[in-house]
């Protein structure tokens, strides 16, 4: 899934499901509530002390091959966390409109459109412009805390 960023517009609504309020995960929380507080509190920018209390200390991050990283990627909870502080550097105004969610136990599988604005020039976009993406992503949540996100973007050009 995207990069978290800068809080978006309060006037819109970007969801098409009703989501908890953004930093509530709880041990009791169904894994379907954890998951969408956790892209709540991204789309509001939430940097690495928002995002920490939903993500287990083995949290693991792959990303699919996509337009802005061709190999792919795998990232540890550090690594994650440190993203999440330097994204508002590289992208503003971050919205989340969820299509579909599907849940299984504790896997959680979240078909989401994604938007933000560029605030550096990208390979394939110029600082200012509107960035677009279909996402696709599948959640393991154990404990309230979700373990594992595998990550399918689709950028638009």
């Amino acid at each position: 899934m995207p990069v978290p960023s800068s809080p978006p517009d309060p006037a819109k609504n970007t969801s098409a499901i009703d989501t908890p309020a953004p930093g509530t995960s709880a041990p009791d929380a169904s894994p379907l509530d954890c998951v969408l507080g956790f892209i709540r509190v991204l789309e509001t920018g939430g940097g690495a002390a928002e995002i920490r209390p939903f993500l287990a200390d083995s949290f693991v991050l792959v990303e699919a091959p996509h337009l802005l990283a061709p190999e792919g990627s795998t990232r540890t909870l550090p690594e994650v966390l440190a993203g999440a502080d330097q994204s508002s550097d590289v992208v503003s105004d971050q919205s989340f409109v969820i299509r579909r969610t599907t849940c299984e136990g504790g896997r959680v599988a979240v078909e989401a459109d994604w938007s933000a604005t560029v605030r550096m020039d990208l390979r394939y976009w110029d600082r200012g412009e509107v960035i677009r993406a279909r996402t696709s992503s599948v959640f393991e949540v154990r404990e309230g805390l979700i373990v594992s996100q595998d990550s399918y973007d689709c950028y638009f050009r």
